[in-house]
């Protein structure tokens, strides 16, 4: 969802998500918002943008390093964001006084966090990490056994951890316990499961991590903006200085963006084609219809005097704006969640790891929401549904031992061989 550091990295300007600026509930004074000034009119402003701007710059250039080198760097950056989003959320509830009673209770947390990430990125990366060891024979046949089993491992590893918590358990401290265990299952189902999608993204096609990412960027940045310079209408009472202006602004921008910016990344082959192995050379394949130019003639349906009667787009970028509707209407919501959680707790900001921006988590609220919607929405309308040979492959090597994959190619040459003979 990391899919994640696109937002903090490229999320110049914003003030707490954007022209949609936190706290609370609006008076008569259209400038204030419960006696506090709105964005527009606050005199700090400008402060606040130069730290911000200031860790953004340095923050942009580490991840464009990132996008250069590949998909695997890109992913090890999310598994990276999703620890530290799991360290802030973890101590959010974290009582020390308790935990002196419990040795090596948070060493519980995460050993539920790595079995899930076990569990997920097994799932989501078995093709790309058997296709990566498929040219040695000892270590392709440990990866096809580890993989056909994979369930039944990180079942047992859970189990484990269960049995673990139960024997843990002490008399005093059984709600604190159960809280945190509690806790524990609902940062990985509300966090880690979401956020996994983006590296789904990541090897489905570079592009569908990287232009949902910066729809959500550019919406930030634009509601910032509007906000910024015309922001008098509180949206939401959750969070009162996120304006109409922003909300509205930002929605039309990033709208426009997308169809524009699916243009723009669908040029290049690094990020549309599919990643099918762990390895980082450079990528060449057919990119498909969707990322081919078809021609349009407007005729009619412009003035006379317009100079562009034909023009060429991608049949993607008609998907672009599903991505840039979403990015701009609900992906938002992610924040006004993450806005009550935190007043529910009454803290500012999960952390305190990026200057001027707050703790991680505090910049992936909308990166999740959009990086399964991204996921769903092109397995449900981008990929394709009939059985391929990828699909196939994907299959026996998952489910066939080494020997009935050996004894599968053979019968398959033997057939080729007959088919060529007659």
């Amino acid at each position: 969802l990391i899919s994640g550091l696109m937002e903090y990295l490229l999320n110049m300007l914003t003030w707490e998500h954007a022209g949609k600026i936190e706290h609370p509930p609006v008076t008569t004074d259209g400038n204030k918002a419960n006696g506090q000034t709105l964005l527009v009119s606050d005199r700090n402003k400008y402060k606040s943008m130069l730290i911000r701007t200031y860790s953004t710059v340095w923050m942009i250039g580490g991840f464009a390093f990132l996008v250069y080198m590949g998909h695997l760097y890109i992913w090890a950056m999310v598994v990276v964001i999703q620890i530290f989003m799991a360290t802030e959320l973890f101590n959010l509830l974290r009582k020390s006084s308790e935990e002196k009673q419990l040795p090596g209770f948070r060493l519980l947390n995460w050993h539920f966090f790595f079995t899930a990430m076990l569990f997920t990125y097994g799932r989501f990366l078995s093709r790309e990490l058997v296709n990566t060891v498929s040219s040695d024979h000892l270590l392709y046949k440990l990866v096809s056994g580890l993989i056909k089993y994979q369930m039944f491992i990180c079942y047992f590893l859970y189990i484990s951890g269960f049995v673990w918590f139960i024997l843990t358990l002490k008399k005093k401290t059984y709600k604190y316990q159960f809280k945190q265990y509690a806790w524990t299952h609902m940062i990985l189902l509300t966090v880690f499961a979401q956020s996994s999608f983006t590296v789904a993204n990541i090897f489905e096609g570079m592009f569908w991590f990287l232009l949902p990412a910066s729809l959500i960027v550019i919406n930030d940045i634009a509601a910032y903006l509007f906000g910024f310079f015309l922001g008098r209408t509180p949206l939401i009472k959750l969070s009162p200085k996120k304006t109409w202006e922003g909300f509205i602004g930002a929605s039309v921008t990033t709208i426009i963006s997308a169809f524009l910016l699916a243009n723009v990344m669908g040029r290049f082959q690094w990020f549309t084609c599919p990643r099918k192995d762990l390895s980082t050379g450079w990528l060449q394949c057919d990119p498909g219809p969707m990322f081919k130019p078809e021609h349009y003639y407007l005729g009619d349906w412009v003035p006379h005097w317009f100079p562009w009667k034909d023009v060429f787009l991608m049949p993607v970028q008609w998907h672009a704006l599903a991505l840039g509707l979403f990015a701009s209407i609900i992906a938002p919501f992610g924040g006004f969640f993450a806005s009550g959680f935190k007043r529910a707790f009454k803290i500012k900001d999960f952390g305190d790891s990026i200057p001027g921006h707050g703790g991680i988590t505090d910049r992936m609220d909308c990166q999740m929401v959009m990086a399964v919607f991204a996921y769903i929405y092109h397995q449900s309308f981008i990929s394709p549904h009939n059985f391929s040979v990828d699909a196939i492959l994907d299959q026996i090597l998952r489910n066939l031992t080494y020997e009935e994959q050996r004894n599968l190619y053979e019968q398959l040459g033997e057939m080729l061989g007959n088919l060529c003979k007659a």
